[in-house]
């Protein structure tokens, strides 16, 4: 059957639906037949209820299902048969014309767009290389004693000092009233570790046991506690137990309570050496997927379906009505978002999907099975039992389909970077890893 596309805009199109009014009446007589065999209504037994009772109860509610079910195979077909990539779910409304002997009904919606893709070669991408340095093993290991660290009572007279775990007791006011967790008695915290504001440790930093101060503290405009963000407080600290930091030796107990099996320190550098390169592998490809991603932005050009940024707009503000809840704010279901917040994100992912599907398509880049194995395998191996962790991916659909999404872009991500103008840069393990 030939179908009749009218274009609307860009991506809009529509497309007139015919219902041959017997078909639709003979389907809603054949459920209502199967329905009388089945129902139960007062004062008559099971499958003994006559037709006409039986379709007075059910008749309206039975024909809207069979006019939802009829209309839905009906634009399945059409968009089929006229080789359309349908985006989104289609408006459908009365036609404005009748049809003699069917019923007629419009149904308006989009289609994914074509994507055109520009020469790659002339874009540019920067690729970030990095390595793992001894000073980052050993700035790995200082980190792993700290974890481990026991504390001593100082003498009486010493002061306190970065590293040392200080018990106080402190208040703080805002105009001369107290504020919301701003008192606490026997408050432990790790000097120079960052636990504390700024201000708070500065104050702590030279006092002695027993010893009291008073000192302003100004809040950051972004604070956590909104109640006090950018607002200035008075505190008073008074110390009440100084202690020292004592931090293992790094020798063979460490690397036993690390659980290295050859429980030597050449062992525990080595397994160290091993996780950093997994580490650094994976934030470099990320880091190197975004030049990837945005220069195929750059190059490429086409609509975006408006059913499939809404869609995404969706789920982004369900995401964040989510993460409110996990973070325990009341009444996160009714919280006002306003989506306008997330369209620009949304449309840049609805975007990209697009453009990446397009070369996936085009140039063959889909996973492959060895691909994945090897993909899970690679994740497994930083695990105690790794076999049991790739039991547990393959054991879950949706996790092998992350994973396969995960294979796929790094499938586009070299394969871009062998078309595009690369720029080596290397850059210091620290910056990769963000410690700067």
């Amino acid at each position: 059957m030939t179908v009749v596309v009218e274009t609307l805009e860009k991506l809009e199109r529509k497309i007139t639906l015919k219902l041959p009014v017997d078909a639709v009446q003979n389907e809603v007589q054949a459920r209502l037949r199967k329905l009388a065999r089945t129902v139960k209504m007062d004062g008559f037994r099971p499958g003994k209820v006559p037709m006409n009772v039986v379709t007075q109860r059910y008749g309206y509610s039975v024909h809207y299902e069979v006019m939802n079910d009829k209309v839905g195979q009906a634009f399945a077909q059409a968009a089929s048969d006229a080789k359309l990539r349908v985006a989104g779910q289609p408006r459908i409304s009365e036609a404005a014309e009748a049809v003699e002997g069917a019923m007629a009904f419009d149904a308006v919606f989009e289609v994914f767009p074509e994507v055109k893709i520009g020469d790659l070669a002339s874009a540019e991408v920067e690729k970030a290389d990095s390595q793992v340095t001894e000073a980052a093993i050993d700035k790995t290991i200082d980190i792993l004693r700290k974890q481990r660290r026991t504390f001593a009572q100082r003498p009486q007279d010493a002061a306190a000092q970065d590293g040392d775990r200080a018990t106080v007791d402190f208040e703080g006011k805002i105009d001369g009233e107290l504020f919301d967790g701003g008192k606490a008695e026997d408050f432990q915290f790790i000097l120079g570790d960052g636990q504390m504001l700024k201000e708070f440790e500065e104050a702590t930093r030279g006092m002695k046991l027993g010893e009291s101060k008073t000192f302003p503290l100004v809040f950051p405009e972004d604070y956590q506690g909104k109640d006090v963000a950018g607002k200035t407080a008075d505190f008073m600290v008074s110390v009440k137990k100084l202690e020292a930091a004592h931090l293992p030796e790094v020798d063979d107990a460490l690397a036993r309570s690390l659980g290295i099996a050859d429980a030597t320190v050449a062992a525990l550098r080595e397994d160290i050496s091993k996780n950093l390169q997994r580490e650094v592998k994976a934030r470099l490809l990320s880091r190197n997927k975004q030049g990837v991603m945005e220069a195929l932005i750059s190059k490429s050009e086409l609509d975006l379906p408006k059913a499939s940024v809404q869609a995404e707009v969706e789920r982004l503000v369900a995401d964040a009505r989510a993460n409110l809840k996990q973070r325990g704010i009341k009444d996160a279901d009714n919280a006002p978002i306003p989506e306008e917040l997330f369209t620009a994100q949304a449309e840049r992912r609805v975007r990209l999907g697009l453009v990446v599907g397009e070369l996936v398509r085009a140039k063959q880049l889909q996973a492959t099975p060895a691909q994945i194995k090897q993909h899970v395998e690679e994740l497994a191996s930083s695990y105690e039992n790794p076999a049991e962790v790739v039991r547990w991916y393959y054991g879950d659909q949706n996790r092998m389909s992350e994973v396969e999404s995960v294979v796929i872009e790094n499938n586009v991500t070299e394969f871009v970077l062998s078309q595009v103008k690369v720029t080596e840069k290397a850059i210091s393990f620290d910056e990769l890893m963000g410690q700067n």
